[in-house]
């Protein structure tokens, strides 16, 4: 994980479950390549494909991922390359996922009013700050714990394990 994520945002609302966010008719996919041409296929920005590029950042209000434990939501964002993912909420197992499988769930009350879809975003990851580039609007995010950090830096809960266990 990088210091900072700088991308252009697009802006959800509350409880986007994760059968939006990856839609329960592709789960047998099982190739990264297909899977992540379904991000939030199932959303009220379903070409969001089309339009992103690796390194945006989703934006959401409350319960961001509810419903499903299905790993494909957290992999699809990760496979389009989401520099992170910032919400008010988020689902518990969603947020858990997103955090082993090394994507950045970011926690920050009352983030989505400081957005557009289109607006530019910066998260300094080490001090929690969020600046609007394109407002110059500011926020804090939640902390994150150390072992979280770990784990994103290192792309990932079972990245991680390889490393400590010397299997690299």
């Amino acid at each position: 994980m990088n210091e900072k994520a700088c991308g252009k945002v697009f802006v959800f609302g509350k409880n986007v479950d994760t059968d939006q966010i990856y839609p329960g008719i592709y789960v047998e996919a099982t190739e990264m390549e297909e899977i992540k041409k379904h991000a939030l296929a199932g959303s009220s920005i379903p070409d969001l494909v089309d339009r992103f590029t690796s390194g945006d950042i989703i934006v959401a209000e409350t319960n961001f991922g509810c419903g499903s434990s299905r790993e494909h939501a957290v992999m699809t964002l990760k496979g389009i390359g989401a520099g992170a993912v910032l919400a008010e909420s988020f689902g518990r197992i969603f947020y858990r996922n997103a955090i082993n499988l090394g994507v950045p769930a970011i926690t920050c009350k009352g983030i989505a009013a400081l957005f557009k879809t289109g607006d530019e975003a910066e998260i300094n990851f080490a001090n929690g700050t969020i600046v609007n580039l394109t407002t110059g609007a500011t926020a804090k995010a939640e902390p994150i714990s150390d072992y979280m950090k770990n784990i994103l830096e290192s792309d990932g809960i079972k990245p991680m394990i390889r490393a400590q266990l010397g299997k690299a």
